[in-house]
């Protein structure tokens, strides 16, 4: 007989959204009731707000486990991007390769000049070459620069992000034009531009992930922060007045404007100011350098500068003004090109390196365009909402997930992104039956390890439990917010953490968990919570 267990009923309301918490209502099977040193953990004080919903299940049984209110919708953040992911890398396959090329329009003349103009033609291809590895994989981070101003600090791949363009002005070159008497255009009319988080427009055209890297090093009192930033351009340039104060002073580093709109007309500027206190030591890294962003709100336009200027790098002159709005009413029909005309192409790593870098940095705009990529693939779709319901149906079809059970509004689980444990479960076994399910468990970041679980380590305090390292591979979601009953204060609206674990009794289990409506003061109590979901995940790993 199974008995079941009453408990006393609470609820929390933030930003016009109220929750059951997890220790309200309903009945819980005593089979599947969460154990006790778990439930120590989600009821520390910092949580007697807070709504934990929980389920883990046997992957090859569907054997539900433990299981905490998990037909509830609940924030689950960047955990969203269990679908875009794992449906784009079925529609795709592993091994896809995105190819972007280049073609010219008009003659060349004997003297290498092109009477016409040059097109690169973007395929929404992450990263242009710009994070390529000798080996053919894409080189990440633990901090990566994506979340460096949110999260006050980032660690910068290590290969040059023009590479790509390089290459492609390289070929260009080797085709015999030497003078390029006409323009240079971006066809970026792969998918209908996207809002992303009311920053910019997001095309299928990238430079390092669109955005300019800033690098502030280590000075003494009363001197200037030593700066340089990445990519060189004309297209944007970076000055800065950034001073080191008293080791008591406040860390206050502004860039102005965040998001630059001069893009495509000359003297395009970003400033840094304020103030670096001496002796500071940076957040996530501990050491310098500190890194800030500013974002490249019109892609095509810094594209077009960055490959005019790798044109003349590689010997070709090209007669047009390198700093200039993309000219697209100088593009052709849309499909209109002809082999005979390209005259480079740059290929992608396999897609599968592309899931990866999305999965375990969480990088935003890569889930967001992963998504376009499954809507592009699935139905022809160019549109988010398009693309949307093709995942929509995708997800009814193939995973007998229900609309009812999800709420998205993007492909990275920004703004008020929802579902319920059972719905990402679905997902997660789902998975496991299809052809890309090695790749797609191999793009999780794993615990202790890489990713944004790298950091996850407290749970190795407890030796029972630090053979949990490696064996648990999982998505991460954060989802910060402004906490209206209490003004002026953050409040982490959602905590979660989703995916595998190679239990220590030698059998796979599949397991969703988040928390909701945690106040906190800032991101270090962010990472606490972080941490707790990572001993729980060791405990898992312990228990089955």
């Amino acid at each position: 007989m199974n008995a079941t267990i009453e408990r006393p009923c609470k609820r929390w309301a933030v930003i016009a959204s109220a929750f059951l918490l997890a220790s309200c209502g309903g009945s819980i099977d005593s089979n599947t009731a969460v154990p006790e040193p778990i439930m120590r953990v989600m009821q520390k004080p910092a949580y007697q707000n807070a709504a934990w919903s929980m389920q883990v299940v046997d992957l090859d049984t569907g054997q539900v486990i433990y299981d905490l209110n998990s037909s509830g919708q609940v924030f689950i953040a960047s955990v969203r991007k269990v679908f875009s992911t794992g449906n784009a890398l079925n529609a795709l396959g592993a091994q896809h390769h995105f190819i972007t090329p280049v073609y010219r329009q008009g003659t060349v003349a004997a003297n290498g000049a092109l009477n016409g103009n040059l097109i690169l033609v973007a395929s929404g291809d992450l990263t242009m070459g710009g994070r390529a590895n000798a080996d053919g994989t894409i080189a990440l981070t633990n901090f990566d620069h994506n979340e460096a101003n949110s999260l006050g600090n980032a660690v910068l791949s290590t290969p040059d992000p023009l590479a790509g363009y390089d290459s492609l002005a390289a070929q260009v070159a080797a085709a015999g034009i030497k003078t390029i008497n006409g323009d240079v255009v971006i066809d970026d009319r792969l998918f209908e531009p996207f809002n992303f988080r009311g920053e910019f427009n997001v095309r299928p055209i990238f430079v390092n992930d669109d955005l300019i890297d800033v690098t502030l090093s280590q000075s003494a009192q009363g001197a200037a922060v030593p700066f340089d930033w990445r990519p060189k351009s004309a297209a944007f340039s970076v000055q800065s007045t950034l001073t080191t104060g008293s080791a008591t002073s406040a860390l206050d580093i502004e860039l102005n404007p965040e998001l630059p709109l001069c893009i495509g007309s000359a003297n395009c500027v970003g400033e840094v100011s304020g103030n670096v206190p001496a002796g500071l030591v940076p957040i996530l890294t501990n050491a310098y350098p500190l890194i800030r962003t500013f974002r490249v709100t019109e892609p095509s336009n810094y594209t077009r500068t960055v490959f005019i200027e790798a044109l003349a790098r590689a010997g070709v002159t090209v007669t047009a003004a390198p700093v200039a709005p993309n000219p697209v009413q100088l593009l052709p029909a849309k499909g209109s090109y002809s082999s005979a005309q390209q005259v480079a192409q740059l290929t992608s790593a396999p897609y599968a390196q592309d899931i990866r870098y999305v999965n375990k940095v969480s990088y935003n705009i890569g889930a967001d365009v992963t998504l376009m990529q499954f809507g592009l693939a699935h139905n022809g779709s160019t549109t988010m909402a398009g693309s949307l319901a093709a995942e929509q149906g995708e997800l009814s079809a193939s995973f007998n997930i229900s609309p009812a059970q999800y709420h998205f509004i993007d492909g990275s689980g920004g703004g008020d992104t929802t579902a319920n444990g059972r719905a990402v479960i679905a997902m997660l076994r789902g998975m496991s039956t299809k052809a890309a399910f090695a790749p797609y468990f191999d793009s999780m970041p794993v615990l202790g390890v890489d990713g944004s679980l790298a950091t996850i380590t407290d749970f190795e305090a407890d030796s029972t439990l630090a053979g949990a390292k490696g064996q648990v591979h999982a998505k991460t979601g954060t989802y910060v917010a402004e906490n209206l009953l209490v003004p002026g204060k953050p409040i982490l609206k959602g905590q979660a953490l989703a995916g595998y674990i190679d239990a220590k009794s030698g059998r796979r289990i599949a397991f969703f968990l988040t928390v909701n409506n945690v106040p906190i003061t800032g991101i270090p109590d962010v990472l606490t919570v972080f941490q707790d979901e990572g001993t729980i995940a060791a405990m898992l790993w312990k228990m089955q």
